[in-house]
Parts: C-alpha cells; sequence; structure tokens
C-alpha cells in the first residue's frame, strides 16, 4: 500500500479510534483528523519508513500470488503451510521498540478498535472456511499476541519474533533478525495443519526481503522440507472470507 493509500485509510477512519489496552482492560483514545494524517503516516513504521518506496515495500507492491480463491483456498484446507500475520492494525504507527517493555503494554501501541475487528474478521474466516491451524506462534508485543488470540484463540509466545530494540537496523542486525525467525518459516507444519505467525514487518522482511504492508497482511508460505520455503501468496484481513 502507498503513502498515499496510508493517508487515504486515515482519512476514512478520522474522529477517535477506539484502543483497548489488553493488559489493564482500560480504553484508550488516540484523535486523528486530516489536519495530521499526513504527519502521522510520516512518522515511521515498526522500523522506520520513508517518504518513497524502499526496496522492500516495492517487493510487497509487485508480489504476485502463484495461488488465489478456490485453488488457495483448498491448499490451506489441506495444511502443510505456514502464514505469516503482520499484527491488525494499531491505533498510530510509529518505531516504539528502542523503549518498549514487551510485558507492560502501556508502553506500546496497542491495537486499534479497526484492529480488533480485523483480527475477529480473520478468525471468523478460517473457522467459515474449514482451514485447520495447529500453532499459532506470536512475538512478545501485546499488538501480535492480541491478534493471535482475537483471530485463533490461542498462542505461545516467542521472542525470536520480537525487533531487536533498534529503529535503523545494521546489515548485521538485519541479518541476526533472519537467523532468529528463519528457522519458524521453514519449519513443517503436522499432518493436515497450518502454522499461523503473528509477528511485525521487519522481522518478515529480514527473511523475505518483502515489507509486509498495511498492518494485517498475511503471506502464505509453503516449506519445502529442505530448510527453504516458497512464497504462494499475500492476503488482507478481508479477503480471507471472500476466498
Amino acid at each position: 500500500m502507498s503513502k498515499k493509500s496510508k493517508i487515504i485509510e486515515l482519512f476514512l477512519t478520522v474522529g477517535i479510534v477506539v484502543g483497548l489496552g489488553a493488559c489493564n482492560n482500560e480504553v484508550a483514545t488516540d484523535e486523528v483528523s486530516p489536519a495530521n494524517a499526513e504527519e502521522i503516516s510520516a512518522e515511521g513504521g515498526e522500523g522506520g519508513e520513508g517518504e518513497e518506496y524502499s526496496e522492500g515495500e516495492q517487493a510487497n507492491a509487485d508480489f504476485k500470488d502463484k495461488l488465489a480463491g478456490e485453488e488457495l483456498l483448498s491448499a490451506l484446507q489441506q495444511g502443510g503451510h505456514v502464514i505469516y500475520f503482520r499484527h491488525a492494525q494499531t491505533e498510530r504507527d510509529y518505531a516504539d521498540q528502542v523503549k518498549a517493555d514487551v510485558n507492560n503494554c502501556s508502553t506500546q501501541r496497542v491495537l486499534s478498535e479497526i484492529g480488533w475487528q480485523q483480527a475477529k474478521t480473520i478468525g471468523e474466516a478460517f473457522q467459515g472456511k474449514e482451514i485447520p491451524v495447529g500453532k499459532v506462534i506470536s512475538s512478545e508485543y501485546c499488538r501480535a499476541w492480541q491478534t493471535a488470540d482475537l483471530a485463533f484463540d490461542q498462542y505461545e509466545k516467542n521472542s525470536d519474533l520480537n525487533f531487536l530494540p533498534f529503529e535503523d537496523y545494521t546489515d548485521e542486525q538485519v541479518a541476526q533478525m533472519k537467523e532468529n525467525v528463519t528457522p519458524l518459516l521453514i519449519e513443517q507444519p503436522e499432518s493436515g495443519e497450518n502454522t499461523v505467525i503473528v509477528g511485525h514487518d521487519d522481522i518478515f522482511e529480514s527473511a523475505t526481503g518483502i515489507y509486509p504492508d498495511p498492518q494485517g497482511m498475511a503471506y502464505v508460505l509453503k516449506p519445502d522440507g529442505s530448510g527453504n520455503f516458497e512464497l504462494i501468496a499475500n492476503m488482507l484481513p478481508d479477503e480471507w472470507s471472500k476466498l
């Protein structure tokens, strides 16, 4: 999704966006208006986003599905896939990993009302389409495990899906994130099941070169059993119910 599209999306949600802090069940609000939508969209993503397409953003825009519609649904119903979700939409999109405490939701971005609905919509589609889910693995950030919990009613936290505590990564730090996440992407699910991973943008990009955008986007991967995987399709939250 382009920066312009992100701004349009913000215009459509002008007013008070309600976020629920899962740790203390308190309601938080964040006001977004056309006057500050451009400013918010330019603040940077979880690893920092620029005004122009990065290589990862371009790869995301250029990606072509290998399976879609009924063919994709049939493949998913047979299992054997890893489905990597970038967490659902948050109140604002900015890099919080430098100062965030993964054990304290109040130090992190939290899901917006839209994000909560996205997660529920995804879960309802998986149930309705009878897509089998085995393990559900989440980063330790609240927005990730909240997405997993709302969609699939289960999750196990794994710190290998966490950001390194920097906003601008060196090549060595990107390589470290790739080393952390790749074993999860290449592990074959149990027979007849799909593994769901809920993580973050830069983590996925480190292993694939693709920056998953917008929030809530998923990529379907097929591990080959030999330490590699094939990227099969990407999906937006509302596309699962249309398979």
